[in-house]
């Protein structure tokens, strides 16, 4: 940001500092609009906490049907007011490295290897 307010503009501080022009630019532009260029919060899953504080009752939900979906957790969780997404959900087992591994129903129709 001192380099351009010192007179370069937002294209050639990127180019002498080696960031990106769209940042130079959106810098300079919260610069200008909150009086100072401050960085947000860092990107990332933001909504752990969210499903970890139910993490008893997700794991509760698992054992008592160990073939369940993550579909069928979240509309349980909806029942009791928690709203979650499928992908908020996975984020959470992967978290805890909890795989999930759905059995088969049915037996597959091929029994000889195709050459």
């Amino acid at each position: 940001m001192a380099a351009i307010d010192g007179g370069l503009s937002c294209r050639a501080a990127a180019d002498r500092f080696g960031a990106g022009v769209a940042t130079a630019i959106r810098w300079r532009q919260m610069a200008l609009r909150h009086g100072r260029a401050v960085p947000g919060k860092p990107g990332g899953d933001q909504r752990s906490s969210k499903t970890d504080a139910h993490a008893e009752l997700i794991l509760a939900m698992l054992e008592e049907n160990g073939d369940i979906t993550l579909a069928e957790i979240r509309t349980g969780l909806a029942k009791r007011g928690i709203a979650v997404g499928i992908g908020t959900l996975w984020r959470f087992f992967d978290r805890h490295r909890i795989t999930r591994k759905q059995s088969r129903v049915t037996q597959s129709s091929r029994t000889d290897l195709m050459s």
